[in-house]
């Protein structure tokens, strides 16, 4: 798929099946929820503010089902793929940066995306290659454009958003050796403003440049936003030549990673 091609999921999409969102409660998670609910999947959301959940179940209805859980948490990811069977996992939780310089940090909130991003990221993609998940199966692991240029007011988290990107073509690797049939990818979307990582790093490098937020945002020419993402996230999905293993998510669309 070229970067100015479509990645909005079509209308009328004859998906079908259960994908699994890990914090679809808001931002990037909650937009792919709804794109893959308009696509014709039944998602499960799961994220740990039920009053998010709750209003996302308000706007898709009955073909959202929220969850209350920690993500990071291996018995929850055992207990939902058992129960639910997905055919789409989309692995999207994670913290939101601290934002602010590197040695202001302590070690424990240093190592926060490590404990979270990680952590939930390594459970749910063992969890898939071992139980295994059907054939045909898709997971696709949220990391960030930090992973390729790193993010130097958010501690950890560029380290973190690689390592994820890293497990995910091991996983890739995994299943193509013992002829599973579960395809993997990455996407590295970027900085968006109105997800709360975006908001976060908008916040940090507007203070760390001494301007107003607007104006940085303005400096950064054209974004993204949490919906262009998840219909983006949404149409990567569910398209079945899938190629490469990651995409590097611009305004203009998605670009292959190699």
């Amino acid at each position: 798929m070229s970067a100015h091609e479509s990645t909005t999921p079509p209308a009328g999409s004859t998906a079908t099946g259960t994908a699994i969102v890990t914090g679809a409660g808001r931002g990037i998670g909650r937009a792919t929820a709804v794109a893959l609910s308009r696509a014709g999947l039944r998602v499960v959301g799961v994220a740990r503010d039920r009053g998010e959940l709750e209003k996302v179940h308000a706007e898709l209805g009955d073909s959202f089902v929220p969850v209350t859980a920690d993500a990071t948490d291996p018995a929850v990811a055992e207990r939902l793929l058992g129960q639910y069977a997905p055919r789409l996992l989309v692995l999207n939780a994670g913290a939101v940066p601290y934002a602010r310089p590197v040695h202001t940090y302590t070690w424990e909130e240093f190592s926060l995306h490590w404990q979270a991003d990680v952590q939930h990221a390594f459970h749910w993609t063992r969890l898939a290659l071992t139980t295994p998940l059907p054939p045909g199966s898709t997971v696709v692991a949220v990391s960030s454009g930090a992973a390729l240029r790193g993010s130097p007011v958010s501690g950890g988290y560029a380290g973190a958003k690689a390592t994820i990107r890293f497990l995910t073509a091991y996983a890739a690797e995994e299943s193509e050796r013992a002829g599973l049939g579960i395809t993997f990818l990455s996407v590295l979307p970027p900085l968006t403003p109105g997800s709360g990582v975006g908001d976060s790093g908008v916040a940090g490098y507007a203070a760390r440049s001494g301007v107003p937020e607007a104006d940085f945002i303005q400096r950064l020419g054209p974004v993204s936003t949490p919906d262009r993402l998840g219909d983006t996230i949404a149409a990567l999905a569910l398209d079945p030549a899938h190629e490469p293993r990651g995409y590097q998510l611009t305004p203009s669309g998605p670009v292959p990673l190699d």
